[in-house]
């Protein structure tokens, strides 16, 4: 296929063309992503999320820049970077709002890094439905390391856990967001815990509450630890986004949270469980459009409008579809 092979020669168009045909769930390029596939399981996969304000897609582009200056081994030699931005849908065209995109300009420029922008047409969780194919295609295209940037809906922004090897979880001061994050259960997903904007008041109490709570979860589950265990003691790191401080230890702590995945053998059991979520996704979506295909004409308004009218209920209608009557 001209598509894949352009992809593999390092074509940007190509590879453009090709995250465009996953992102409209075009067969073609499913097929184009299949032809790929063997091709992937290399890059290291981190997911940044938090809270709209917290400064997510300043940190990323410095995250992007701090990695282009160094390997996964520390060593300088300018790993690849590829980042995937899931923007807000909007709500008159359905595309993204490419607010990401303004802010990553200084990218631009550098063929190192490509920069992606998805909307996420009203899928819960922070991320596009096809975010998993787009991660698959910039790992087959050759890039060492994929960040994928959250849209930023606070308490729901738990699937990136389940996409990401590495997940960052960004907070800044004055917002409550270490309040939220142990409400939201953020907490138990973070591997590592990042307050930006650390310039402003209040960043070292925010620092302190998350990690007074991080030391007492420790504390709670320190009785299910079996013994000889490698556990991975989540930092909780300091960056000003905007002034491009914080990155070298920001960046240290992801090259060790990959190495203590690598020698505790938990990178499998994530790549496993990362899998597992993107089939019962892709499972759920087909086998919802299949059923939708297979109903004669007219039979699901119909039962949308004897719930609209008080009839049935919406688990009856449920059940109605389910069981194939025709009411």
């Amino acid at each position: 296929m001209e598509l894949v092979e352009s992809v593999l020669a390092g074509d940007r168009l190509a590879l453009a063309r090709l995250l465009s045909l996953i992102e409209d769930q075009e067969e073609s390029g499913f097929e184009a992503l299949a032809a790929l596939y063997s091709r992937t399981g290399r890059a290291h996969i981190i997911g940044v999320t938090g809270a709209p304000g917290t400064g997510k897609s300043t940190l990323v582009n410095g995250l992007a820049k701090a990695f282009r200056q160094s390997d996964d081994q520390g060593n300088k030699s300018s790993a690849t970077v590829g980042v995937i931005a899931v923007d807000p849908s909007s709500p008159f065209s359905g595309g993204a709002i490419l607010g990401d995109r303004i802010r990553m300009r200084d990218l631009a420029g550098d063929p190192g890094v490509f920069v992606r922008s998805m909307a996420s047409r009203g899928t819960l969780g922070g991320l596009a439905s096809t975010t998993a194919g787009v991660a698959q295609a910039l790992d087959a295209a050759g890039f060492d390391v994929i960040l994928i940037e959250t849209v930023g809906a606070g308490q729901a922004e738990v699937d990136i856990a389940r996409t990401a090897h590495t997940t960052i979880v960004v907070s800044a001061p004055g917002m409550g967001d270490e309040v939220q994050a142990i409400k939201a259960g953020i907490m138990e997903i973070a591997d590592i815990l990042v307050v930006n904007k650390a310039d402003l008041p209040g960043a070292e109490s925010a620092v302190c509450a998350l990690q007074a709570t991080l030391e007492m979860g420790r504390s709670l589950n320190s009785k299910d630890v079996t013994q000889g265990e490698m556990q991975w003691t989540v930092p909780v790191l300091s960056t000003i986004s905007t002034l491009g401080e914080g990155f070298d230890n920001l960046l240290e702590a992801i090259i060790q949270h990959r190495q203590h995945l690598y020698a505790s053998e938990q990178w499998g059991v994530r790549e496993r469980e990362r899998i597992r979520f993107e089939l019962d996704l892709l499972l759920r979506e087909n086998l919802v459009k299949s059923f939708f295909n297979a109903q004669p004409d007219g039979v699901y308004d119909a039962l949308i409008d004897q719930v609209t009218a008080r009839e049935i209920s919406p688990w009856q209608a449920v059940q109605s579809l389910i069981a194939g009557d025709e009411r």
